[in-house]
């Protein structure tokens, strides 16, 4: 074959100059080459290779002219057709003899064949070559030469070698798809093609090329994506088994870096921007691609090679820059790719091995600071165990950095905590609450030293010009605790901060909005635009509460010059309609601490009225004229949606929280919440139960989410029951919990489940249903909620809130209830079915748990039975989810269910009497499901067989009726003062009617008269501790607040309000007692008698004769007060009275009801011009009557009429003129009921009568308890508070006192003293009744200018027993009290000098 090139060389050398043999050539490369060992055999490899590369295997075949079959089947080896009648031995049969021929080893000859023949078919379409897969006809004849090459290698015909280094001249043409089939036809391995080749950085480059291609070619067609898949995975497998083992084979070429290399390159998966197919690419870090691997290391090494490539490729930023930008790399802004490789490579990796992982890279490496942050931020917000994880990194990280002062760990470990805290306070502590808890107290590690201190602050100091404004304003809010020798340093880092704020023209934490958020991460707002902001919520809150915020009040005084500056210029902007910013300003402008300047206001009332006038008429009141941004909403809709593919399956943790985080961004925007996480006023929930509302896009917000949480776990539900969902449900109720959004959610369930329930859908039901349940478990990490309302207000645990939204006033309310109840507890039971009881316990609301028992008890008296047997299977939580639910079925179900009632065996799940009771009465009997038979029924097995005779540990009363009365009274009673009869009792006749009580007080009715009559009647109580209902009001009244202050007095009696009603419709033998049996009756009044004297009620008494003559007449002594006020509602009790008695006994009335229509007769006649008739005894009962007359008759001619008196007994006047001063002193106390002229004049006409006969009225002010007869009934007539301002009536009185009264009464000047300084008194206390009419100032200096006039003139008698007043209460003004001293020495000297009386 040589000659016949160097023939055809030399015939072509007589055409222009002479052309060289092949000899010639030869003879002059082997003169320049040097002798050397080994250089035949190195000359033997060229010439091999080279007449390898020029070999044609079809013209060599011709040549040595074969048999022409058999060279004709070698040449159709790759033509399935041609060779489809040619067997795999035939054809190694004729490879067999041309090799004999050419004498050459067969197996070389098979794989130069084989070779040939592939590249033929990866090149037979001319397709463009960047293709790495096999259309259908080249797959077909593939399969051809692979079926005769696996024949060649069976019989030792075929050479791995060979084949290897043929492949290699022409892998530029060879398809990646023929590869893989080599490979896993076992032909020839990719191991052994890739250690045959020399330049590693060449077939590196070729086969990641044709793996990126082949991710691109996946994403463009669908046809073959099975096939791609498998090839991408076998290759994937290959190379981390091969690349990253722990020990290589010694015997390989090829270091496992190579097979590292071909994996990963870092030019690559990073690229996301450029290449859509990292997607696909991605894939490769799936579960199912090292399904069978996972019994080797090689996964975790290779998954933990694969992140530090990613956290050090392309280290350009430097710290600076990180903390200048890392509040765009949060987990939502990070590149979908990158985030979703993270988290493929946390499925292999643990986070404890990933925080590791993260040290050693961050110690060891330089790296790209915004893939390790977001790696932070993946990891925080797809890992529930990351957030203490992280925090003992970063306590690790200060440790060293303070020990050492390793810049370095102190930088990470600031930069990872404010990665973390990006995320938001569902996953990690903001960076305020980092800040301070590090170092705001002694126990941080810069406290350690001077050292430390410098260190921290010139750490702070150096970060000032890089740092976003917020975190400044958090170091200067919360600055490090310093020592006070070491101060310096803070402020000169303060001063630094402030400076930088105010270069970036950011607001000074002085000017800093009220409820500014410290640990958000968006841009502080200006101070003008931040204050529109706070006055809105601080309106909002005035509203709810109607008080003046916390917040304002604080900023009034700690923070003046953003309140004055900014706060209230925004607050007093002029408005027409907003009552609540008049109100609040109003309040403000009306205290005493000059919260708003008088000229202020002033300007800003009138800029209202103008704004009123000038208001377009078309004006809505109320309308907000900014619209609601549709594209936000329409942002959070899509992330919401997207968030619903992942129920598909909710136990992937780290997909649903992925998604979750970026539902938060989206809410973050929708909301505006720059200030999402600001802190609550005074650390509660506003909530107005009442009249709930929602600004239009809150409530648009709400909407989404709380449908999205309903259709996520219907979703959810229809693959997996609710025990193997995951913390899907939790992780998104906590997104919920945000101190800006959980007021909106909260508010937006009271709109759904207490005004607008029983129209929800049954999937609403089930969602709303779990929604509470998870919320429950959320009550550690959220405030109290503060329930407003017109009424006062109360704070509740969360979960009892939620469970008071659940009503039971109508038939469908009820219906409702026993809905949500089954729901909620059915999906708690069967989330935590493996879970203890314990933790069951801690799910459920005891509250939901009694109200479903009762609801149950009430509409299904099935239920009311003893339970034959328990049923041991699940929660009806399956049936609830079916479309065609069952909802009464399935409560019975779940109290039938043995769980359910192991539960009710704790002792907080017990449903109680008392519960029993409170829940009953919100029931409205006109919208009662029951009729009015059932519902007594109800009532009489709940009370007379279920509750009575159950032990007290159970809820019960042990069988004692009493007990159960004293329980009824008691709830009635906080019934009728609850929030629930609130608007009923602000009119005491209303009280009768309160909603819901009407049938529960006819069961009290019915109890009181069993235990009268009945065989239990004998108390078990001893006579001391009288009746029940008497200890039910003496318990309550010891239990109110004391004092004498309009709250307490207020309290009191609307509490004495209900008391009255309750024993106007009981029995009248519970205020008498029960009679002996001697006669006559001796009825025991005792303690309705203390009762009444105690807390000044009275009630109307019917009885027989006899015994109404004894009670009447012992009232005179014991309880006047009821003579009084029967005398005083005379005209409208007596035609009663008669009516009544005649019905009854069919007689007169009794000789002491007589007597008080005689003395309300002499009344009458007193003012008449007729005789008067005689008064009847005893004397206080006519002057009583009498007072009522004067009160009742024409103010024109009350001085004629009093003249009259002069006739009467001094007895009478006197205490006329008692009853006299208690009416003024009510004219003072409720000027809109009585004249205080008019009562003033009769006490002056009065007292001249008295002064005209003289006769002496000051006993009437010195009256104590110990006095007997007619003193003591006086002060059983007058109330507490009238007796303390007896000093005011008496200076009321001052101008009409007669000028001899000093002279003529030795006791005046004691009297008057004594009035005075307890007028003094009562001032100085803050007595609040002395604001009533008048100027209780001028009436003090008028009485002390009285005494100071009238000391000098009073006898010596007059100072008796002034020594022992003036030392208890002297001191309250020492000039008079030096008056009357030295008046006193002054008679006692003259009294020296007078000359004894001898005879």
């Amino acid at each position: 074959m040589s000659d016949l090139r160097t023939q055809d060389a030399a015939s072509g050398s007589s055409s222009g100059s002479r052309r060289r043999t092949w000899a010639e050539l030869l003879a002059g490369r082997v003169e320049r080459q040097l002798r050397g060992p080994g250089r035949g055999h190195r000359l033997q490899d060229s010439a091999v290779h080279l007449l390898r590369r020029h070999l044609n295997l079809d013209d060599l075949l011709l040549e040595v002219e074969g048999p022409a079959c058999k060279t004709l089947c070698l040449n159709q080896l790759g033509d399935p057709e041609a060779s489809a009648n040619l067997s795999s031995s035939f054809i190694g049969s004729a490879l067999r003899d041309q090799a004999s021929r050419l004498g050459v080893p067969v197996a070389v000859l098979s794989s130069q064949t084989v070779a040939s023949s592939i590249m033929q078919i990866c090149s037979s379409n001319g397709e463009p070559t960047h293709r790495v897969l096999l259309n259908a006809e080249q797959r077909k004849k593939l399969s051809s030469v692979l079926e005769v090459a696996q024949y060649l290698l069976a019989h030792s015909m075929f050479s791995r070698f060979s084949f290897c280094q043929e492949l290699r001249e022409v892998q530029n043409f060879l398809l990646l798809e023929a590869v893989w089939h080599l490979h896993v036809q076992n032909i020839v391995s990719l191991q052994e093609l890739l250690e045959s080749h020399a330049d590693t950085q060449a077939i590196v480059a070729w086969l990641f090329r044709d793996l990126c291609l082949l991710c691109e070619q996946m994403e463009v067609s669908t046809q073959d994506t099975d096939i791609a898949q498998a090839m991408l995975s076998d290759f994937v497998q290959l190379f981390v088994l091969r690349g990253f083992q722990k020990s290589s084979d010694p015997r390989r070429n090829m270091e496992p870096e190579r097979m590292a290399q071909c994996c990963w390159d870092p030019g690559g998966p990073l690229s996301l921007s450029t290449s859509q197919c990292c997607v696909c690419r991605f894939g490769m870090f799936c579960g199912h691609t090292f399904g069978r691997m996972m019994s080797t290391d090689c996964p975790k090494r290779f998954f933990s090679h694969t992140l530090t490539q990613v956290l050090t490729h392309k280290p350009v930023l430097k710290v600076s820059d990180a903390v200048r930008l890392q509040r765009d790399w949060s987990f939502a802004k990070t590149h979908p790719l990158l985030s979703s490789l993270y988290r493929r490579l946390f499925v292999m990796l643990s986070p404890e091995e990933l925080i590791g992982h993260l040290e050693e890279v961050l110690g060891t490496h330089e790296v790209n600071w915004q893939h390790v942050l977001s790696c932070v931020s993946t990891l925080v917000i797809c890992s529930p165990e990351a957030q203490q994880l992280v925090q003992d990194w970063v306590t690790r990280l200060l440790a060293r950095a303070f020990e050492s002062c390793d810049l370095d760990s102190m930088v990470t470990a600031f930069l990872v905590v404010r990665q973390a805290a990006l995320e938001g306070p569902s996953v990690f502590p903001s960076y305020a609450d980092w800040f301070q808890a590090s170092f705001g107290s002694t126990r941080g590690f810069h406290s350690g030293s001077k050292k430390t201190l410098v260190f921290l602050f010139k750490f702070l100091s150096d970060l000032v010009p890089f740092e976003a404004p917020r975190y400044m304003q958090v170091h200067i809010l919360y600055p490090p605790l310093v020592p006070s020798k070491y101060r310096s340093l803070l402020t000169d880092y303060v001063t630094l901060a402030k400076t930088r704020l105010a270069d970036l023209k950011v607001s000074l934490v002085e000017n800093m909005g009220l409820y500014e958020d410290l640990s958000s991460a968006k841009d502080v707002t200006e101070p003008h635009s931040q204050a529109h902001q706070d006055v809105e919520k601080a309106i909002a809150v005035f509203e709810h509460t109607g008080k003046v915020p916390v917040a304002v009040m604080e900023a009034s005084i700690f923070r003046r010059p953003y309140y004055m500056s900014h706060f209230l210029p925004a607050l007093l902007t002029p408005r027409v309609v907003s009552t609540c910013a008049r109100g609040l300003g109003a309040q403000l402008a009306e205290s005493r601490s000059d919260k708003i300047p008088p000229s202020l206001y002033s300007t800003y009332c009138q800029a209202c009225s103008s704004a009123a006038e000038k208001k377009p008429e078309n004006a809505a009141l109320g309308t907000k004229t900014e619209a609601i941004c549709v594209e936000p909403l329409g942002l959070l809709a899509a992330a919401l949606r997207e968030l619903r593919t992942t129920m598909t399956d909710p136990t992937q943790y780290d997909v649903f929280s992925a998604q979750m985080a970026v539902v938060s961004e989206r809410l973050s925007s929708a909301l505006g919440l720059g200030e999402e996480d600001g802190s609550f006023e005074e650390s509660q929930v506003q909530v107005n139960i009442f009249s709930p509302e929602l600004e239009p896009q809150d409530q648009q917000v709400a909407d989404l989410l709380l449908t999205s949480f309903c259709q996520n776990l219907i979703a959810a539900n229809g693959f997996t029951p609710p025990d193997r969902q995951g913390p899907w449900a939790a992780h998104f109720v906590t997104s919920l919990c945000g101190r800006r959004l959980l007021p909106i959610v909260l508010t937006r369930l009271c709109q759904l489940l207490r005004h607008q329930g029983p129209g929800l859908s049954a999937s609403h039901v089930l969602g709303l249903a779990a929604l509470v349940i998870h919320l429950g478990e959320c009550r550690p990490a959220v405030p109290e909620v503060h329930v407003a309302s017109p009424a006062p207000v109360k704070s509740l645990p969360l979960p009892e809130f939620l469970s008071s939204l659940l009503t039971l006033r109508t038939a469908e309310a009820s219906l409702f209830c026993l809905k949500f109840c089954t729901a909620a507890i059915s999906y708690s039971l069967c989330k935590s079915s493996s879970q203890s009881k314990d933790i069951l316990c801690s799910c459920l609301s005891p509250a939901l748990m009694k109200k479903f028992q009762f609801i149950l008890f009430r509409l299904l008296s099935e239920a009311r039975g003893p339970l034959s047997q328990e049923d041991t299977a699940g929660p009806p939580w399956k049936l609830l989810c079916l479309p065609s639910a069952d909802w009464q079925r399935a409560a019975l179900c779940l109290w039938k269910q043995r769980t359910f009632q192991e539960l009710l065996q704790e002792k907080e799940f017990h449903l109680t009497y008392r519960d029993w009771l409170q829940l009953e009465l919100e029931i409205q009997p006109e919208f009662d499901s029951l009729s009015d038979m059932e519902r007594w029924d109800f009532h009489q097995w709940a009370i007379h067989e279920h509750f009575l005779l159950k032990p007290s540990e159970a809820g019960g009363c042990d069988g004692d009726m009493q007990t159960a009365c004293t329980v009824l009274v008691d709830v009635l009673i906080d019934f009728c003062q609850s929030l629930r009869s609130y608007n009923c009792l602000e009119n005491s006749d209303l009280v009768l009617s309160c909603t819901g009580n009407r049938d529960i007080f006819s069961r009290l009715q019915e109890m009181a008269a069993d235990l009268e009559q009945g065989p239990v009647a004998p108390q078990r109580c001893s006579p001391s501790q009288g009746h029940f209902l008497f200890r039910v009001f003496r318990r309550r009244l010891q239990a109110l607040a004391s004092g004498w202050d309009v709250a307490a007095r207020l309290q009191r009696q609307q509490e004495l309000l209900v008391y009255r009603w309750i024993l106007l419709g009981l029995p009248p033998s519970i205020l008498v007692g029960s009679p002996q049996n001697k006669q006559p009756a001796t009825p025991d009044c005792t303690e309705f008698f203390h009762l009444v004297n105690s807390e000044v009620i009275c009630c109307p008494l019917r009885d027989p004769s006899l015994t109404a003559n004894l009670i009447l007449t012992t009232c005179q002594t014991e309880c006047p007060i009821v003579v009084t006020s029967a005398l005083l509602w005379w005209p409208r009790l007596e035609p009663e009275l008669h009516t009544r008695w005649r019905r009854c006994f069919q007689g007169p009335l009794p000789q002491e009801l007589q007597r008080l229509w005689e003395a309300q007769l002499f009344g009458k006649s007193c003012l008449s011009s007729d005789l008067a008739s005689p008064p009847p005894g005893p004397a206080w009962v006519s002057a009583a009557a009498l007072h009522f007359a004067i009160q009742q008759a024409e103010e024109t001619r009350i001085k004629s009429q009093l003249e009259k008196l002069n006739c009467q007994s001094e007895e009478l006047l006197v205490v006329l003129f008692f009853f006299s001063l208690m009416g003024l002193l009510s004219s003072h106390l409720t000027p809109h009921a009585v004249d205080f002229l008019k009562a003033v004049d009769i006490c002056a006409e009065i007292l001249r009568c008295l002064d005209k006969r003289k006769v002496s009225w000051l006993v009437l002010f010195q009256l104590t308890d110990t006095d007997g007869g007619l003193g003591q009934v006086l002060l059983r007539l007058a109330p507490d508070p009238y007796i303390r301002l007896l000093p005011f009536a008496f200076y009321s009185l001052l101008s009409y006192f007669d000028e001899d009264a000093f002279i003529r009464e030795d006791a005046f000047l004691r009297v008057a003293v004594d009035m005075y300084l307890k007028l003094i008194c009562l001032f100085v206390t803050g007595e609040t009744s002395l604001q009533g009419q008048g100027d209780p100032v001028g009436l003090i200096i008028k009485a002390r200018h009285f005494l100071l006039q009238s000391i000098p003139r009073c006898p010596e008698k007059s100072f008796a027993n002034m020594a022992e007043l003036l030392a208890t209460s002297g001191h309250c003004d020492p000039e008079v009290s030096a008056a009357l001293l030295s008046r006193h020495q002054a008679v006692s000297d003259d009294d020296l000098y007078q000359e004894p009386h001898l005879f």
